[in-house]
């Protein structure tokens, strides 16, 4: 898809007002999937020069501009650190109803900004319990919880200006047990529901995330019954509470009823895996 209305591709460090017509530019493949007729300048991101991924002991940070290809590299390096949180970060790049050539342009900041509720790397921030790095023109930051970046379909926390500079992933999130469940329509189609859980077994805490089936991220945290890991039934009445009629989404690819029943599919299933349940 061409921009035709765009008229000016400027520096992404550049200092000069906002003004309306204005987009940031990473990858682009959300800019250039449809038409965006009211687009006048790009900001280009990549003049930034961020590294893609920095990894210490506290965790790691993904810049706004690294890709899904080279995120997919770490979660599949040997013998890197967190096993299980590289896993879960592997299945929600895999969850992506695109191209190998997309996946080596699209951005993980680019899909969170874009807060499609199909959009893996939503998942995969909550998930983690990632925080997001939002900087303004003028250099000030702000951190957002990753849970709370997206506020529905199609809009985020984001002031006209702001851009996702980072999300960092905490060591604690990455090391406990998790896992990735997820339906589409077709094979390589976007999620009809995405659903991860990450255990503390310590706690006895098992924690989801609801994505694609609803118009923004939904957590539920379930801690343990009496003599035992968290329960199915608990889990039933949790997902009822927090699967509100005006949080679960409706479009051309699944009505609300069959989206909320696939949610509560998948987290039972995620439930079993975690507490090894059957």
């Amino acid at each position: 898809m061409d921009l035709t209305a765009v008229r000016d591709i400027v520096d992404g460090r550049s200092a000069e007002p906002w003004r309306p017509g204005d987009a940031w530019l990473a990858g682009g493949t959300v800019l250039f999937g449809e038409p965006q007729p009211e687009l006048r300048r790009l900001r280009d991101l990549a003049t930034w020069g961020w590294r893609p991924l920095t990894v210490t002991e506290a965790g790691v940070e993904v810049a706004a501009t690294c890709t899904v290809a080279e995120l997919l590299a770490f979660a599949e390096t040997p013998d890197a650190p967190w096993p299980s949180g590289r896993r879960l970060i592997d299945g929600c790049c895999r969850a992506f109803s695109s191209s190998f050539k997309v996946w080596n342009t699209a951005t993980v900041g680019g899909n969170l900004c874009a807060a499609l509720p199909a959009g893996p790397m939503v998942s995969m921030a909550v998930a983690l319990r990632g925080d997001c790095r939002v900087r303004g023109l003028d250099g000030r930051e702000r951190s957002v919880p990753a849970a709370e970046f997206v506020t529905g379909a199609g809009s985020t926390v984001l002031r006209p200006g702001e851009l996702l500079r980072s999300v960092r992933l905490p060591a604690a999130a990455l090391a406990e047990r998790g896992t990735v469940r997820r339906v589409s329509t077709r094979p390589w189609g976007r999620s009809a529901a995405l659903v991860t859980g990450t255990y503390d077994p310590a706690a006895e805490r098992l924690t989801f995330a609801v994505t694609a089936a609803t118009t923004r991220p939904v957590i539920v945290s379930l801690g343990a019954s009496p003599g035992r890991g968290p329960s199915a039934a608990g889990l039933r009445r949790a997902l009822d509470d927090a699967l509100t009629p005006d949080l679960v989404f409706e479009d051309a690819h699944g009505r609300a009823d069959w989206r909320r029943h696939l949610a509560g599919h998948l987290a039972e299933e995620v439930r079993q895996e975690l507490t090894g349940e059957r």
